[in-house]
């Protein structure tokens, strides 16, 4: 049987239900001063709306660093029945202080391990994936020490990698370096934002090599995703793919519409895109496998 590790322990994969890939209850970084999502309160009704629209399982990617808070996802999660899925890892150079950087750096996969094994500092919350990022298309200095530590990591815990693609760019070259030269399969990477570059050659590539494609991020004015999601989906789903699609909705900001968007308002068009089946199978069925621990 396989597991996925929520933030209260690990539950078998087939009972995640529907699941927002994707999403963020809390994020903090100094890319975005004055627009932190760091407010509980703020976080239970957001859960609570997606928990009423039949959400079951929401995926946070925050990684180390950005304002985690795993004592609230625990306690929101007791409270409001949601599961939720902690993440590990590290986001950009860009989201982290100079010394930070520097201190963790040389121990980056110990701490990748101790987050999925022991938990996120004295929280006792277990991670259940490792977050790492991409570079503007292509994969810089930051993101390849990352990725090496998140592929040792990966190996040594079966924990899920989810890749921030940079406005949706440097899929394949992500997919080189995790998969071909370090050894991680390719059903065990989600790739993230791939609707912020709707390239559809693009896509084509990375689902035949393997991997779990994740369009999050709904309504961003600045970035190609509602209206072309219906068309890029049902593309997928004719070339064999649908298997590979995951849907989030990467709140990021307290402006963004989120989790509960996704449910309110995505679902009943894609439901006429790829019918009620392939959707089910994109926001239950998948999702379980894209997140589940692999064996050792």
């Amino acid at each position: 049987m396989t597991r996925v590790r929520t933030v209260l322990g690990d539950v078998p994969a087939g009972e995640l239900g529907v699941c927002d890939a994707h999403d963020h209850l809390f994020i903090r970084t100094p890319a975005l001063p004055g627009r932190e999502l760091d407010d509980p309160a703020d976080a239970r009704d957001r859960l609570r709306e997606f928990h009423e629209l039949g959400g079951r399982t929401v995926v946070q990617w925050t990684p180390y660093g950005m304002g985690r808070r795993p004592e609230d996802l625990a306690a929101l999660s007791r409270q409001g029945g949601t599961r939720i899925v902690a993440a590990t890892g590290l986001h950009r150079a860009a989201h982290y202080a100079p010394e930070l950087l520097g201190r963790i750096m040389p121990g980056l996969e110990d701490l990748f391990v101790s987050e999925i094994t022991d938990g996120i500092g004295r929280s006792g919350v277990r991670a259940g994936l490792i977050k790492v990022a991409g570079a503007f298309h292509g994969v810089d200095a930051h993101a390849r020490h990352t990725m090496v530590a998140a592929a040792g990591a990966h190996h040594r815990t079966g924990a899920p990698i989810a890749v921030h693609l940079e406005l949706g760019t440097a899929a394949t070259d992500v997919l080189d370096l995790l998969c071909g030269e370090l050894g991680v399969e390719p059903r065990r990477v989600v790739l993230g934002h791939l609707g912020r570059f709707p390239d559809a050659v693009a896509q084509l590539d990375v689902a035949r090599a393997g991997a779990f494609l994740a369009f999050d991020g709904p309504s961003r004015a600045h970035h190609a995703t509602d209206w072309r999601l219906p068309e890029q989906l049902a593309s997928l789903a004719e070339a064999g793919f649908g298997g590979q699609v995951l849907l989030g909705g990467d709140t990021t900001v307290p402006e963004t519409p989120g989790m509960p968007y996704l449910l309110r308002r995505l679902r009943p068009r894609l439901v006429r895109s790829l019918g009620d089946d392939a959707l089910e199978a994109v926001l239950v069925a998948n999702p379980a496998r894209a997140f589940a621990l692999a064996a050792l």
